[in-house]
């Protein structure tokens, strides 16, 4: 069968984001699948899964903003900032404030640079730092920015801390507990986490692994796969006439009037609604560079 499209999936605890890949994978019988932003495998939520011509717009997706529910137990740390890690430290927390912990929360708002958890994929010399980490090696790690729009606390029962976060690509939230906690002076680490959203892809339209198989084995399946435009709909669109198409599907510039130009990157489609490529205005040259060309495929 030929699949273009994208999956919004809700990562079950326990499992791998290459693991859902690979059944996506095993299932789909399309060689090629890919993900939008790792999950650990002690995580949950959203996990879009993109097949056939929709895997070259994974970028789009990876860059997209990310949304968190982290709870976060506050007065233990340990040494991969999550609940499978060794305790490296217990305090008592028990004359902790919520005004308190709300005034640190909101200190971590907006750009801060972020160091990733030795207990991350992370590479040093090629080789995961969680791998480093294993033989027992700490390795200085590059800070990294971030930016965290925003922080709400939604539940507060010490010593257990809840927090919805909204991010940017990139950030590690076992890392924004731990970090949590050493401002605060007691410590903390991530007792769980479920994304909530990612791009476009929220956790109420999530389908469970156990629905997508059945879906599979029931042949509706084509009914849960999004088309593959869906990752790029923040960007504007045009639509093509049949000679521009022709020359886009080549691969050749092509000159396009749609009025005043709004951004780089356009969306294009045919006359008859197919998603085409996207195209990349050249100012120079007055003319729409072919960026990403979806060919036409037929489902089988």
């Amino acid at each position: 069968m030929t699949i273009d499209g994208i999956l919004n999936l809700d990562k079950p605890r326990g499992k791998t984001s290459f693991g859902v890949v690979a059944l996506v994978r095993r299932l789909s019988e399309e060689r090629r699948v890919g993900h939008a932003g790792t999950l650990d495998p002690e995580a949950t939520g959203v996990l879009p899964v993109l097949l056939g011509q929709a895997t070259r717009l994974i970028e789009f997706l990876a860059e997209g903003t990310k949304v968190y529910q982290a709870e976060i137990e506050l007065g233990i740390a340990t040494d991969t900032y999550d609940a499978t890690g060794k305790v490296t430290r217990r305090c008592d927390v028990s004359s902790l404030t919520r005004e308190q912990v709300a005034t640190v929360v909101s200190s971590f708002s907006g750009f801060v640079d972020q160091v990733p958890p030795m207990y991350s994929a992370v590479k040093h010399k090629g080789v995961p730092l969680y791998r480093w980490a294993r033989e027992g090696v700490e390795l200085p790690r590059k800070a990294r920015r971030v930016e965290l729009s925003r922080l709400e606390i939604i539940g507060w029962h010490l010593p257990l801390l809840t927090l919805e976060v909204e991010c940017s690509k990139g950030t590690y939230i076992r890392s924004l507990a731990h970090d949590l906690g050493q401002k605060l002076g007691c410590g903390a680490h991530l007792k769980n986490l479920v994304r909530l959203k990612s791009g476009p892809f929220h956790i109420s339209d999530a389908v469970s692994i156990s629905r997508l198989e059945d879906a599979f084995r029931q042949g509706y399946w084509a009914e849960l796969v999004y088309p593959m435009d869906t990752a790029v709909l923040h960007l504007p669109m045009m639509t093509v006439d049949e000679d521009s198409e022709k020359a886009i599907t080549n691969g050749q510039p092509a000159l396009v009037t749609e009025g005043e130009v709004s951004a780089s990157l356009y969306r294009a489609y045919s006359r008859d609604g197919r998603f085409v490529a996207l195209l990349r205005y050249d100012a120079e040259h007055g003319y729409w560079k072919p960026e990403k060309v979806f060919e036409k495929r037929s489902k089988t």
